[in-house]
């Protein structure tokens, strides 16, 4: 779960539906930013499908004792979250094994720093995973594919980042930047900038970027849930979110 917290409530967007806005920025990216055409149909379902693996604990969130607040993706407990991220590793590349490749590439390179034993063996069960699909897909045969995949693996982080960026954010407050976006957004397109993008919000409506690879001007509909703080004081965390209908947020990137 993505959480934003306000002074009487909490915003809650499920995973899931943050990763289908980041296809639809993906889809309205540039047609060279893909590089290989014949690769973008499963370029856009890594894009669409890489938090699947959050849809179960997603639907029922629960509540930290220690922080007095609903968990989020970020302190979510390391083993239920090591679990979820196998199981929708395993599901997107029975769609898909380049894919699957790509979304494994994603999470492993946000965790392998850790010293935790269930990160180290998730770490080590990962490379394996990308060693066999790069020797079924012919990926280690040639130095170009390789630099293909890793170019498609920075536009499912750039797709995902600039979809964080509406759920972590009070939309048109530019004054409390999250610490994932002080330094801007970390993937470099190098043959358009050397700089990396930065987001700005212009209105509660329009974000602005300073380099954009959109096609035009990319509108998306966030769906979120505000969960009363009060109302989960009463009926406790899981009731609470059942309770809360679906808003929709609607943003234009410029």
């Amino acid at each position: 779960m993505i959480i934003f917290e306000r002074q009487k409530s909490y915003i809650m967007v499920a995973q899931n539906d943050h990763a289908k806005v980041s296809k639809e920025i993906a889809l309205n990216c540039k047609d060279d930013y893909f590089f290989s055409s014949n690769r973008m149909k499963e370029v856009l379902l890594a894009i669409e499908e890489h938090d699947r693996g959050w849809i179960d604990p997603d639907a029922a969130p629960i509540w930290n004792d220690k922080t007095e607040k609903p968990y989020s993706f970020i302190d979510y407990p390391t083993d239920l979250k090591i679990s979820f991220y196998k199981k929708g590793l395993d599901e997107v590349e029975e769609m898909s094994k380049y894919a699957g490749l790509l979304c494994s590439l994603h999470y492993s390179s946000f965790i392998q720093d850790a010293d935790e034993s269930v990160v180290e063996e998730f770490w080590e069960e990962e490379k394996q995973r990308q060693n066999r699909l790069s020797d079924e897909l012919g990926i280690i045969e040639t130095e170009e594919m390789k630099e293909t995949m890793m170019y498609h693996l920075d536009l499912l982080k750039f797709s995902d980042f600039i979809s964080l960026y509406i759920c972590l954010h009070e939309p048109g407050d530019n004054n409390n930047k999250h610490s994932f976006f002080q330094n801007g957004f970390p993937q470099l397109f190098l043959f358009a900038t050397d700089k990396p993008i930065v987001a700005h919000w212009e209105s509660k409506e329009t974000v602005a970027l300073s380099f954009s690879p959109l096609k035009s001007e990319t509108e998306v509909e966030l769906p979120y849930k505000e969960v009363m703080k009060d109302q989960i004081e009463n009926d406790g965390i899981l009731q609470a979110y059942k309770d809360t209908p679906i808003s929709i947020r609607k943003i234009l990137f410029k």
